[in-house]
Protein backbone atom coordinates (compact mmCIF):
# COMPACT_ATOMS: atom_id res chain seq x y z
CA UNK A 1 0.00 0.00 0.00
CA UNK A 2 2.90 2.25 1.33
CA UNK A 3 4.56 2.06 -2.56
CA UNK A 4 1.29 2.28 -4.29
CA UNK A 5 1.40 5.31 -1.87
CA UNK A 6 4.43 6.75 -3.67
CA UNK A 7 4.33 5.69 -6.96
CA UNK A 8 0.84 7.28 -6.90
CA UNK A 9 2.87 10.71 -5.62
CA UNK A 10 5.52 10.25 -7.71
CA UNK A 11 2.89 10.27 -10.85
CA UNK A 12 0.98 13.24 -9.13
CA UNK A 13 4.27 15.34 -9.52
CA UNK A 14 5.32 14.01 -13.11
CA UNK A 15 2.05 15.26 -13.87
CA UNK A 16 2.73 19.13 -12.19
CA UNK A 17 6.27 18.14 -13.90
CA UNK A 18 4.58 18.49 -17.05
CA UNK A 19 2.13 21.24 -16.48
CA UNK A 20 5.04 23.42 -16.22
CA UNK A 21 6.79 22.53 -19.06
CA UNK A 22 4.03 23.60 -21.30
CA UNK A 23 4.26 26.70 -20.16
CA UNK A 24 5.99 29.08 -22.27
CA UNK A 25 7.27 32.52 -21.93
CA UNK A 26 5.36 34.96 -24.08
CA UNK A 27 7.61 35.54 -27.67
CA UNK A 28 8.82 39.08 -28.79
CA UNK A 29 5.82 39.47 -30.96
CA UNK A 30 3.74 38.99 -27.79
CA UNK A 31 5.75 41.45 -25.90
CA UNK A 32 5.64 44.38 -28.83
CA UNK A 33 1.87 43.71 -29.24
CA UNK A 34 1.08 44.09 -25.44
CA UNK A 35 3.60 47.26 -25.79
CA UNK A 36 1.39 48.85 -28.49
CA UNK A 37 -1.58 48.70 -26.79
CA UNK A 38 -0.50 49.49 -23.87
CA UNK A 39 0.60 52.49 -25.37
CA UNK A 40 -2.07 53.53 -27.13
CA UNK A 41 -4.06 53.18 -24.26
CA UNK A 42 -1.90 55.48 -22.82
CA UNK A 43 -2.18 58.28 -25.49
CA UNK A 44 -3.95 61.37 -24.69
CA UNK A 45 -7.83 61.18 -25.97
CA UNK A 46 -7.67 64.69 -26.68
CA UNK A 47 -4.55 64.88 -28.60
CA UNK A 48 -6.70 62.54 -31.12
CA UNK A 49 -9.49 65.00 -30.46
CA UNK A 50 -7.54 67.78 -31.67
CA UNK A 51 -6.05 66.08 -34.73
CA UNK A 52 -9.93 65.26 -35.75
CA UNK A 53 -11.01 68.93 -35.23
CA UNK A 54 -7.70 70.80 -36.82
CA UNK A 55 -7.79 67.97 -40.43
CA UNK A 56 -12.03 68.54 -40.50
CA UNK A 57 -11.87 72.67 -40.45
CA UNK A 58 -8.72 72.32 -42.26
CA UNK A 59 -10.84 70.07 -45.62
CA UNK A 60 -14.12 72.46 -45.16
CA UNK A 61 -12.08 75.10 -45.02
CA UNK A 62 -10.49 74.15 -48.75
CA UNK A 63 -13.92 73.09 -49.28
CA UNK A 64 -15.37 76.53 -48.83
CA UNK A 65 -12.29 77.93 -50.56
CA UNK A 66 -13.56 75.89 -53.78
CA UNK A 67 -16.63 77.32 -53.87
CA UNK A 68 -18.18 78.38 -57.66
CA UNK A 69 -15.08 77.02 -58.83
CA UNK A 70 -14.12 73.99 -61.43
CA UNK A 71 -13.88 71.94 -58.39
CA UNK A 72 -16.61 72.50 -57.02
CA UNK A 73 -18.65 72.35 -60.80
CA UNK A 74 -16.94 68.55 -61.04
CA UNK A 75 -17.92 67.22 -57.80
CA UNK A 76 -21.36 68.60 -57.67
CA UNK A 77 -22.48 68.68 -61.81
CA UNK A 78 -20.73 65.80 -63.01
CA UNK A 79 -20.24 63.42 -59.90
CA UNK A 80 -23.46 64.12 -57.94
CA UNK A 81 -25.87 65.34 -60.31
CA UNK A 82 -25.15 63.29 -62.71
CA UNK A 83 -25.29 59.90 -61.48
CA UNK A 84 -28.20 60.54 -59.72
CA UNK A 85 -29.79 61.80 -62.96
CA UNK A 86 -29.10 58.51 -64.38
CA UNK A 87 -30.39 56.33 -61.63
CA UNK A 88 -33.70 58.01 -61.02
CA UNK A 89 -34.01 57.48 -64.83
CA UNK A 90 -33.56 53.46 -64.45
CA UNK A 91 -35.76 53.24 -61.77
CA UNK A 92 -38.54 55.46 -62.94
CA UNK A 93 -38.17 56.23 -66.99
CA UNK A 94 -41.13 58.04 -66.74
CA UNK A 95 -40.00 60.97 -65.53
CA UNK A 96 -37.07 61.28 -68.14
CA UNK A 97 -34.97 62.87 -65.97
CA UNK A 98 -31.91 64.31 -66.84
CA UNK A 99 -29.09 66.62 -65.25
CA UNK A 100 -28.39 70.38 -66.81
CA UNK A 101 -25.47 72.02 -64.57
CA UNK A 102 -26.27 71.17 -60.75
CA UNK A 103 -30.12 70.40 -61.29
CA UNK A 104 -32.19 67.37 -61.90
CA UNK A 105 -34.53 68.26 -64.79
CA UNK A 106 -37.99 66.50 -65.49
CA UNK A 107 -41.24 67.65 -66.93
CA UNK A 108 -42.66 67.09 -63.00
CA UNK A 109 -40.57 69.64 -61.94
CA UNK A 110 -36.57 70.77 -60.95
CA UNK A 111 -34.25 69.85 -57.80
CA UNK A 112 -31.45 71.68 -57.21
CA UNK A 113 -28.07 70.19 -56.05
CA UNK A 114 -26.21 72.85 -54.24
CA UNK A 115 -22.74 72.82 -52.76
CA UNK A 116 -24.03 71.00 -48.97
CA UNK A 117 -25.83 68.52 -50.80
CA UNK A 118 -23.10 66.55 -52.14
CA UNK A 119 -21.97 64.55 -48.93
CA UNK A 120 -18.26 66.20 -48.48
CA UNK A 121 -18.93 67.20 -44.92
CA UNK A 122 -19.87 63.51 -44.06
CA UNK A 123 -16.82 62.74 -45.84
CA UNK A 124 -14.65 65.31 -44.00
CA UNK A 125 -15.86 63.83 -40.52
CA UNK A 126 -14.98 60.50 -41.47
CA UNK A 127 -11.52 61.24 -43.40
CA UNK A 128 -10.73 63.35 -40.22
CA UNK A 129 -11.70 60.40 -38.12
CA UNK A 130 -9.40 58.06 -39.86
CA UNK A 131 -6.66 60.82 -39.85
CA UNK A 132 -6.71 61.05 -36.31
CA UNK A 133 -6.73 57.66 -34.91
CA UNK A 134 -3.70 55.86 -34.88
CA UNK A 135 -4.15 53.26 -37.45
CA UNK A 136 -1.67 51.48 -39.42
CA UNK A 137 -1.12 53.33 -42.47
CA UNK A 138 -2.31 50.35 -44.56
CA UNK A 139 -5.52 49.93 -42.72
CA UNK A 140 -6.17 53.95 -42.68
CA UNK A 141 -5.49 54.29 -46.61
CA UNK A 142 -7.77 51.29 -47.31
CA UNK A 143 -10.85 52.96 -45.02
CA UNK A 144 -10.52 56.14 -46.62
CA UNK A 145 -11.30 54.73 -49.62
CA UNK A 146 -13.82 52.48 -48.66
CA UNK A 147 -15.12 55.68 -46.85
CA UNK A 148 -15.44 57.72 -49.94
CA UNK A 149 -17.06 54.98 -51.91
CA UNK A 150 -19.69 54.35 -48.76
CA UNK A 151 -20.35 57.79 -49.04
CA UNK A 152 -20.78 58.45 -52.53
CA UNK A 153 -23.18 55.39 -52.12
CA UNK A 154 -24.84 56.22 -49.43
CA UNK A 155 -25.05 60.03 -50.77
CA UNK A 156 -27.13 58.88 -54.13
CA UNK A 157 -29.18 57.19 -52.48
CA UNK A 158 -30.54 60.39 -49.81
CA UNK A 159 -31.07 62.49 -53.27
CA UNK A 160 -32.68 59.57 -55.16
CA UNK A 161 -35.22 59.75 -51.91
CA UNK A 162 -35.41 63.37 -51.95
CA UNK A 163 -36.67 63.05 -55.49
CA UNK A 164 -39.25 61.28 -54.94
CA UNK A 165 -40.05 63.07 -51.95
CA UNK A 166 -40.08 66.13 -54.10
CA UNK A 167 -42.47 64.95 -56.00
CA UNK A 168 -44.70 63.34 -53.89
CA UNK A 169 -45.04 65.41 -50.53
CA UNK A 170 -42.88 68.37 -50.28
CA UNK A 171 -43.90 68.09 -46.21
CA UNK A 172 -41.70 64.84 -46.18
CA UNK A 173 -39.25 66.21 -48.35
CA UNK A 174 -38.17 68.97 -45.90
CA UNK A 175 -38.12 66.52 -43.40
CA UNK A 176 -35.68 63.94 -44.78
CA UNK A 177 -33.69 66.64 -46.31
CA UNK A 178 -33.33 68.87 -43.34
CA UNK A 179 -33.23 66.58 -40.13
CA UNK A 180 -33.37 62.11 -41.14
CA UNK A 181 -31.28 61.26 -43.94
CA UNK A 182 -27.91 63.89 -42.98
CA UNK A 183 -28.48 61.46 -39.66
CA UNK A 184 -28.87 58.14 -41.33
CA UNK A 185 -25.65 59.37 -43.25
CA UNK A 186 -23.62 60.30 -40.35
CA UNK A 187 -24.85 57.68 -38.30
CA UNK A 188 -23.95 54.74 -41.28
CA UNK A 189 -20.32 56.39 -41.51
CA UNK A 190 -19.92 56.11 -37.76
CA UNK A 191 -20.74 52.28 -37.87
CA UNK A 192 -18.12 51.90 -40.81
CA UNK A 193 -15.67 53.76 -38.71
CA UNK A 194 -16.49 51.50 -34.97
CA UNK A 195 -16.18 48.47 -37.26
CA UNK A 196 -12.72 49.33 -38.41
CA UNK A 197 -11.91 50.31 -34.75
CA UNK A 198 -12.90 47.08 -33.37
CA UNK A 199 -11.04 44.88 -35.82
CA UNK A 200 -8.11 46.88 -36.22
CA UNK A 201 -5.15 47.01 -33.81
CA UNK A 202 -3.85 50.97 -34.33
CA UNK A 203 -0.56 51.73 -34.84
CA UNK A 204 1.96 52.67 -32.01
CA UNK A 205 1.98 56.69 -32.07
Amino acid sequence: MLAAGSTGGDTATQGDNTGIAFMHPPSHSEIVEAESRAQVRRREPWRVLLVFLAVFFALQYAWERGRDTAVEHVFIDELTVRPAAWIIDRLWPVFQVHAEGHRLVAAAGRLNILNGCEGMETLFLLAAAFIAYPFAWRTRLFGLAAGALLVFALNQVRIVMLWHAFLHDRVWFGILHGTVLPVLLVAACLVFFLAFLGRETPRVP
